[in-house]
């Protein structure tokens, strides 16, 4: 009677247990596809910025070309948004793929113990890899079509890996513009990828980089003002009276 009561009672328990894990991962997939939604407004309302963004360049590079003082701003202004990811790039490179291991068919769906994120890509291997990158001469990179800018932060938030707060899934697909052969030499030469690539392999992670003959990296958000300095070829009055452009 108490073996079989026992056993009544793990069965019992174990019943609850996988309730509770039902209703955990509905919440989840809710959340799930709530974020996907908003994250499809977002792109909706982000591309019409970017043709409201391009007209209004169209017009201001109309009336600044009418001169020869008008043209130089419009060279300035092209290098200073290309150093700060605001022009969309495309050319040759390098592709880093950064994935999660395989799901082990054996675990128990109930455990109770804390999930295990060894198996997982985390925030930090993303920022080794694109860190390297720049270190190797990547020009422009971007994180599955998010482009990385000056400000741009990476973060584990939950489940979820946030670039410049916008979440992105796994697999991880890093693209890096800039001489391929230069970008793969110096990118394997570094100590940071050489460990991450022993804790990929030790942990089950796919990291893959392959040479690219074209990849497109989008333009990315316009970063927000926070101070500003009158440049030193400013004329006296326009920066004594803080008129100018």
């Amino acid at each position: 009677l108490t073996m079989g009561a026992a056993g009544l009672l793990a069965a019992v328990t174990y019943d609850q247990a996988a309730s509770s894990e039902e209703g955990r991962e509905g919440v989840r997939t809710a959340l799930i596809g709530e974020i996907q939604t908003q994250s499809e407004v977002t792109d909706d309302l982000a591309a019409e910025l970017e043709s409201l963004r391009g007209q209004t360049a169209d017009a201001g590079e109309a009336a600044l070309a009418a001169s020869a003082e008008g043209q130089r701003a419009i060279d300035d202004l092209d290098a200073a948004e290309q150093a700060a990811g605001l022009v969309a790039v495309t050319g040759p490179g390098l592709l880093v793929t950064l994935a999660n291991a395989e799901a082990d068919a054996d675990a128990d769906p109930v455990g109770g113990a804390e999930e295990d994120t060894r198996g997982r890509v985390q925030d930090g291997d993303l920022q080794l890899v694109v860190n390297a990158l720049w270190a190797a001469g990547a020009e422009a990179v971007a994180i599955n079509g998010q482009r990385l800018g000056p400000t741009t932060a990476i973060r584990f938030a939950g489940e979820a890996v946030l670039v410049d707060f916008r979440p992105v899934a796994n697999p991880y697909e890093i693209n890096a513009i800039g001489d391929p052969d230069e970008l793969r030499s110096r990118f394997l030469a570094s100590p940071e990828v050489n460990a991450l690539a022993v804790i990929s392999e030790s942990f089950g992670l796919r990291f893959e980089f392959a040479q690219e003959d074209e990849l497109s990296v989008p333009a990315g958000g316009v970063p927000e003002l926070r101070s500003a300095v009158p440049s030193a070829g400013r004329p006296a009055e326009a920066a004594a009276t803080g008129t100018g452009g």
